[in-house]
């Protein structure tokens, strides 16, 4: 390995040079040699000697040397030779020593770094911009013969260039670094360096190169090797919108008895002031590629403060499920937090289905149980339509299951039999025949079971109590996992979960017309749960609202194929379907994903994520912390020094031209003298 010649403490020039190089300056020595050895004449016969006396006296001497003469083309020689072996042990300068025979150089890439900043001329850029031109910086301040690894740190590490000496190829791999739409988490990039350079042997160094506004200051503590933290941006006044949830509600119209003529979708915002000043802003609503304005607000928020805002609008049947867009006005230096994304929420009126075995028209379906509907349906009907924000359909299996265009999003409810895929949404089944349903196997009858313990940590039997409820007959119920059980009698369990990956299930092993359940206000608080439970997935999808970095996961039918994922930009995106599931696993960017999917339950749906980060909106400055074992050194990239300076070039074109005034100088045509005559000799 190629050690520096010359090193200067920080704040001194320094000059580096490869002792490669050097080696040419032995040739000196020949050059010389070859200046004061005498030159062999051959013998001549002339008419006179006196023009020849100097060589006679030359022949006449006995020593093979002779005195060295200062004559011009040694003296262009020599300085050809020396700037050759200059040129060749590649010179530089730098403004301080940088240290370390491999290096890692961590770019944070965070939604932070997109925030403008000025450039050390003054020019408009951005802190990303700034990062890359000091990484580039810190590539030519490197030692000749060291050697570099670029990462990116978002919300996961990326490797963006493995250890390499190619200057060129380094560089190259930095300019297509950009800010993401995430919280950053160094951590991770900075674990991945130290396992890379762990196993090497030299001087290792790690370079974090962040403005500071990290979302989890840990990660720089504690770190085993080197580590030097630069960072970049001044700080700067900021707004953001960080908090955004949409949901449908009342207008509370009065007069109007018409459900839908009072249903509103009210966006509920939290616009957050980081800056030492008050900021007086604008919040708009509107639909994804539209122009009219939904709804407007303007307001003044303090220094400090977390402003909540409503917006609202009524919307028509066309609005339901598609993209809304909310925008601070005027934008700030960082506008990717002056905006978020939301969806209409389907309606306030849940759609329910309740099919009965043995009930409506045809085939009661395969997994029915023979016989007609049970008594319990006709109570299970009663406490949903209590519920006045619903939409109850009644029918026969066969109807579920023939159904054409069910909303994906029905709640399910089916009596007296346990189909094996039905449709819709979330799911409750009462009463099934024996055998497997959903992983649960439904055994033998038990006669008037005595209920012990229920779960009441579940949200579906939270505020409620089973004391003093009977039952005439229940099946035994032997789910796949023990913390499946949600009603535990003496002879057994009685209710389960069976919930999906995709939807929420729930499995009664009893006839609720069999029981005096019914009488008790508990079932119409089971039954009320369920609905809020089915209408929080209407509105949000199966795992609520998708934040930027993260996977993102959507409810689809489990018949859905070709299923194709589009993203903010128009970009196709990867995308797994499993279970009834589909999952997004990387979300870069702020903004509404469309997902679309052809088959019997063909569909499409819209589905908004944001990065609502207080850590990465807030610019203002903070301390970076970084405690712990190893060695850490923070500063800023202003106080950085001038970039490495190679001279190579130069002195090798140096080098040339001493060699063409030589050359120059063999090769010229000598002047005559004054009188015509020519010099003798």
């Amino acid at each position: 390995m190629a050690a520096p010649l010359a090193q200067a403490s920080a704040g001194t020039p320094l000059a580096l040079l490869s002792p490669s190089g050097l080696w040419l300056l032995a040739l000196l020595g020949p050059l010389v040699l070859l200046y004061v050895l005498k030159i062999k004449r051959s013998r001549r016969r002339v008419p006179s000697t006196w023009l020849w006396a100097a060589a006679q006296r030359d022949l006449m001497a006995r020593a093979p040397f002779r005195r060295l003469l200062a004559q011009l083309p040694l003296l262009l020689q020599a300085l050809a030779l020396a700037l050759l072996a200059l040129a060749l042990a590649r010179p530089a300068s730098r403004g301080r020593d940088f240290t370390g025979d491999h290096v890692a150089i961590i770019l944070d890439a965070s939604a932070s770094m997109s925030a403008a900043a000025r450039g050390s001329s003054g020019e408009a850029t951005t802190r990303i911009e700034l990062a890359k031109q000091v990484a580039r910086d810190l590539l030519s301040g490197l030692a000749p013969g060291s050697d570099a690894l670029i990462l990116e740190a978002g919300r996961d590490a990326r490797l963006v260039a493995a250890l390499d000496r190619d200057l060129v190829r380094l560089r190259a791999a930095i300019d297509p670094v950009a800010a993401r739409d995430v919280e950053g988490d160094l951590g991770a990039a900075v674990a991945l360096a130290v396992d890379r350079l762990r196993q090497l042997g030299g001087a290792r160094r790690i370079v974090v190169i962040t403005d500071g506004n990290l979302a989890r200051p840990g990660a720089l503590r504690g770190v085993s090797l080197p580590l030097d933290v630069i960072t970049v941006g001044d700080p700067i006044d900021n707004a953001a919108i960080v908090r955004v949830d949409v949901r449908s509600g009342s207008a509370g119209s009065a007069g109007d008895e018409r459900p839908e003529a009072s249903e509103e979708v009210q966006a509920f915002l939290v616009v957050a002031n980081f800056g030492a000043q008050p900021r007086d802003v604008y919040v708009t609503m509107r639909q994804d590629s539209a122009l009219d304005v939904l709804g407007s607000r303007r307001v003044l928020v303090k220094p400090g403060e977390r402003l909540p805002v409503v917006l609202t609008f009524r919307p028509s049947p066309g609005d339901y499920r598609k993209g809304l867009v909310f925008e601070l006005s005027p934008r700030d230096a960082m506008p990717l937090d002056d905006v978020a994304y939301g969806r209409v929420p389907a309606g306030d009126r849940l759609p329910v289905f309740l099919a009965s075995a043995g009930a409506g028209r045809g085939d009661p379906g395969a997994g029915a149980r023979p016989g007609a509907a049970s008594g319990g349906a006709a109570w299970i009907e009663r406490a949903l339509a209590s519920d006045p924000m619903t939409s109850v359909t009644s029918g026969g299996l066969a109807d579920l299951l023939g159904a054409p265009g069910l909303d994906p999003d029905t709640f399910v409810v089916i009596d007296g039999a346990c189909p094996p895929d039905p449709p819709g949404g979330d799911l409750l089944i009462v009463n099934p025949p024996p055998g497997r349903c959903f992983g649960t196997v439904v055994g033998q009858a038990l006669e008037r079971p005595t209920l012990t313990s229920w779960d009441t940590a579940d949200p579906r039997l939270r505020f409620l109590t089973l004391d003093g409820v009977h039952l005439r007959a229940a099946s035994s119920l032997t789910p796949e996992a023990a913390a499946q059980a949600l009603i535990r009698a003496q002879e057994g369990t009685i209710a389960t979960d069976i919930s999906t990956s995709s939807r929420t299930g729930t499995l009664l092993g009893f006839d609720v017309g069999e029981s005096d359940w019914p009488l008790k206000a508990s079932f119409v608080l089971f039954v009320r749960n369920l609905l809020e439970q089915a209408r929080a997935h209407r509105a949000h999808g199966i795992t609520g609202p998708a934040r930027t970095g993260e996977p993102l996961r959507v409810s689809v039918p489990a018949t859905a194929r070709d299923l194709q994922a589009i993203g903010p930009a128009g970009e196709r995106l990867d995308v797994a379907q499993r279970a009834g599931v589909a999952v997004v696993a990387e979300t870069p960017r702020a903004g509404l994903y469309r997902l679309a999917w052809q088959g019997p339950q063909a569909g499409s749906v819209v589905v908004p994520a944001n990065l609502t980060s207080v850590a990465e909106s807030d610019l203002t400055p903070r301390p970076v912390l970084a405690e712990g074992g190893g060695e850490v050194a923070v500063s800023s990239a202003a106080g950085e020094p001038d970039a490495h300076t190679e001279w190579t070039w130069l002195v090798a074109l140096a080098a040339l031209a001493f060699v063409v005034v030589d050359v120059w100088y063999f090769t010229r045509v000598p002047r005559p003298l004054r009188g015509g005559g020519s010099p003798a000799g």
